[in-house]
């Protein structure tokens, strides 16, 4: 099996908020991440994709290919958006990055597949900041269908 990886990086902003908390609930969870003014991160996300190489090509899949999947599928809808209000997918969840690791599992690996028969998502990594980042790699996806946190939209909280 080999393992190719890819990194595409996006800014975003954001605020970790539970309508369904106090003030000073959200505030002793998220500390200054619960700040009303919003904040942002420049992100890294590494995909990591397996296979057995074609043997005419000598690749799983393409970088270019996988490029453009991570863009499509995640980049061009983050990008320079607050996760809160803007990601049609994220909407009524948490925007911590273990929930954005799920939902991008989510769109990445069915788009991977189709792409290439040979190639199957394996592994994700998101870099919040140089010291914080979480890994995701598909484990226990049938447990994470719904992450919305509210019947509330977030929306009431802004």
């Amino acid at each position: 099996m080999v393992y190719i990886c890819r990194r595409e990086t996006f800014n975003a902003s954001h605020k970790l908020y539970n309508p369904n908390w106090s003030k000073e609930q959200n505030e002793a969870m998220f500390g200054v991440c619960a700040n009303e003014n919003w904040h942002g991160h420049n992100f890294e996300l590494v995909v990591t994709v397996k296979g057995i190489p074609d043997l005419e090509s000598g690749m799983v899949i393409d970088y270019k290919v996988l490029s453009k999947i991570i863009r499509r599928e995640i980049i061009e809808k983050v990008h320079y958006k607050n996760l809160n209000l803007d990601v049609d997918f994220l909407q009524n969840k948490m925007p911590s990055c273990e929930i954005l690791i799920i939902e991008f599992w989510k769109k990445l690996a069915p788009a991977v597949r189709a792409a290439s028969p040979r190639a199957e998502l394996h592994h994700l990594k998101l870099i919040e900041t140089k010291n914080n980042f979480v890994e995701y790699t598909g484990e226990g996806l049938e447990l994470y269908q719904d992450l919305t946190i509210t019947n509330q939209t977030v929306n009431d909280i802004v």
